[in-house]
């Protein structure tokens, strides 16, 4: 591989100045959604008291998880040794940065209080898992940015290895820790389950790989760089067999529920009688977000991918999971708590009953804003510092290109 050179990408095109002015009128309008419901309260959006989480968490979630993924990029080349993807790795840790920032800044707002965040931060319970992912959130961004210090600081060049193992095993805890949120929760039917830390896991690199693709590809698309064949293949190929651990992974959480009679009624409603979280399940998280990226990205025969089948295998990865959040934390809620195992309950409180969820606008604005702010982060990083390389052409950066 060549020596290649960075440089900031150049905001004399059209498409990336509409994309920053776009990101930032979604922020904004996150912002107002946010402040509206700060100054109404709850009552404003489709959230009661089964549902707590509502769509601002599946957006969060959503972004912590492919912050982790993104990371991936920079770990397949410094810790793995991966050649293809060590042009990428200081993008990979912006992403990842912006993406975790963009998430959490929905977690802070959707809280009503934002400044009770200082009660959060200065009084700790280590024995609940929501304690310990500040620590964990808060970790990958100060080790993610000494990791590109040691990337893009020549006298620091030595230690990318261990700052890149240090990044790898960080994000791992990371995801780990956001899984067990849900695997934590034993009141709840549909979490409860240990293997929701190693999903989440396969899940970030899914939805990070995902988010990465796409943003990469805009960004050498609207500034005008080359972007050749074998890292588009490359990427391609591997966001295949993300997708499949994924699928893996919901296989056995389901499976293993079937198998016990205690998940039985929340495994009905999840695969068969819950509606619209069914319908989600079946159609956006299976079929659209495993199934048919599966078919483009694993196509019958030898031929190259190209990034159009790559695009839309990856945004069709997105749509899926935030399908797949949306049923993990709206479909868990909307089983009704079983309060006494083996007793039917009711009351007038609407006990062993399912929930209706339905997101408000403001909702949806609050989580669309998030996702912009990350936007905003990696635009304006990649226009002030040295993370793109000018050139990703087959000759740059594929070791045996003739």
């Amino acid at each position: 591989m060549k020596t290649l050179r960075y440089r900031p990408v150049s905001f004399d095109s059209k498409p990336l100045v509409g994309a920053f002015f776009i990101a930032a009128l979604l922020a904004l309008i996150g912002l107002g959604a946010a402040y509206y419901m700060e100054h109404h309260g709850h009552v404003v959006t489709g959230m009661d008291n089964s549902v707590v989480w509502g769509m601002p968490h599946v957006f969060a979630v959503f972004l912590i998880v492919a912050a982790s993924g993104a990371l991936n990029v920079a770990s397949m080349g410094s810790v793995f040794g991966r050649v293809a993807y060590k042009p990428l790795a200081r993008l990979s840790g912006l992403m990842a940065m912006a993406l975790l920032m963009g998430g959490l800044s929905v977690l802070v707002l959707d809280l009503g209080r934002p400044d009770r965040l200082i009660v959060a931060m200065t009084s700790y319970n280590f024995k609940s898992i929501f304690a310990w992912n500040i620590f964990l959130y808060t970790g990958l961004l100060a080790v993610t940015a000494v990791y590109l210090w040691t990337m893009m600081e020549r006298r620091m060049n030595g230690y990318t290895k261990a700052a890149g193992m240090a990044a790898f095993l960080w994000r791992l805890a990371l995801t780990t820790g956001t899984g067990l949120i849900f695997g934590f929760l034993m009141a709840r039917q549909a979490y409860d389950a240990a293997v929701m830390a190693p999903m989440f896991i396969a899940m970030s690199f899914s939805f990070g790989l995902a988010v990465f693709f796409l943003v990469t590809l805009g960004l050498y698309q609207g500034d005008g760089r080359p972007m050749g064949d074998y890292i588009v293949n490359r990427m391609g190929k591997l966001l295949g067999l993300f997708v499949a651990a994924v699928l893996y992974f919901t296989f056995i959480q389901h499976a293993t529920n079937l198998y016990a009679p205690e998940h039985h009624g929340v495994e009905r409603f999840i695969l068969v009688d819950g509606g619209g979280i069914t319908l989600l399940f079946w159609i956006g998280q299976v079929l659209i977000g495993g199934i048919i990226p599966l078919v483009l990205l694993f196509p019958l025969g030898s031929g190259k991918l190209g990034r159009g089948r790559v695009s839309l295998a990856s945004l069709l990865v997105i749509l899926g999971g935030l399908a797949q959040v949306y049923v993990i934390i709206i479909g868990g809620q909307s089983y009704p708590l079983v309060m006494f195992p083996g007793w039917d309950v009711s009351s007038s409180f609407s006990d062993g009953v399912a929930t209706h969820y339905a997101a408000s606008l403001p909702e949806i604005g609050l989580g669309i804003g998030g996702m912009a702010i990350a936007g905003l982060i990696v635009l304006a990083g990649t226009k002030v510092l040295d993370f793109l390389p000018v050139s990703l052409a087959d000759e740059e950066v594929d070791p045996h290109h003739a």
